[in-house]
């Protein structure tokens, strides 16, 4: 779960470089909130 929560935001974080910071916004933050709480969890 943690590998495709990486995934997830490295997505984000690529689109929100190349194409549009919104991107980065909806899919890459929401993604490392989720990789926080699993490591706290």
């Amino acid at each position: 779960m943690i590998f495709f929560l990486f995934c997830i935001f490295l997505a984000g974080l690529y689109g929100g470089i190349s194409v549009n910071r919104r991107i980065f916004f909806i899919q890459g933050i929401p993604a490392f909130i989720g990789l926080i709480l699993l490591s706290v969890a």
